[in-house]
């Protein structure tokens, strides 16, 4: 049986591509970054990773429609089946949404419904709870707010700096989101 191709969207320094990419039995393959940030970390780790890369900056088209055909058209041309969003700054809109339905997951640094949004990490560590987490969900039209497919709790300690909560939370996701992908890909088979 072939193996599903799958494209990672991101758009900083890439820790949550690069632990997708270490993993040996990931059930996938991923075919292609598409980054949104030429100056990137991301993309210098997919070179050494050989994998082929995307660079699409939204404001050099007329609208979010416009950029996301020509999203559309790299994946297509790919053959790519599934998206792994990876600290990909952008919300997805209709037009990937329509061609992707159930086909596009998000990780987030916080146990949803709470913290959605930007900087996730910063809010739970301003709110002052015992604990966060992290959470894969399918990606729908709000933000952060598509059906939840696994979550992992993170304590908060009371000595944390943010930088502590913020590794701590990261070591979670380099391992959640490569076993929720592996998991949903075999399921699929």
């Amino acid at each position: 049986m072939t193996k599903a191709r799958a494209a990672v969207f991101a758009s900083g320094t890439g820790s949550n591509f690069q632990a997708i990419m270490e993993t040996d039995d990931l059930s996938c393959d991923v075919v292609l970054l598409v980054c949104d940030q030429s100056g990137a970390a991301v993309i210098e780790k997919a070179e050494k990773l050989g994998v082929p890369t995307f660079v699409c900056d939204p404001k050099e088209h007329g609208s979010r429609i416009d950029y996301e055909r020509v999203l559309l058209e790299k994946l297509y041309e790919s053959d790519v089946s599934w998206v792994f969003l990876a600290g990909y700054m952008r919300i997805v809109g209709p037009t990937l949404l329509g061609e992707f339905s159930a086909r596009i997951i998000n990780i987030h640094p916080s146990l949803l419904p709470d913290f959605p949004g930007l900087d996730a990490i910063g809010q739970a560590y301003e709110a002052g709870v015992d604990s966060t987490g992290v959470t894969v969900h399918y990606i729908d039209d709000g933000i952060d707010t598509g059906p939840i497919i696994a979550q992992e709790e993170v304590p908060v300690y009371p000595d944390d700096t943010k930088e502590q909560l913020t590794e701590r939370i990261q070591q979670v996701e380099h391992t959640l989101y490569p076993q929720v992908i592996r998991q949903l890909l075999e399921y699929e088979e």
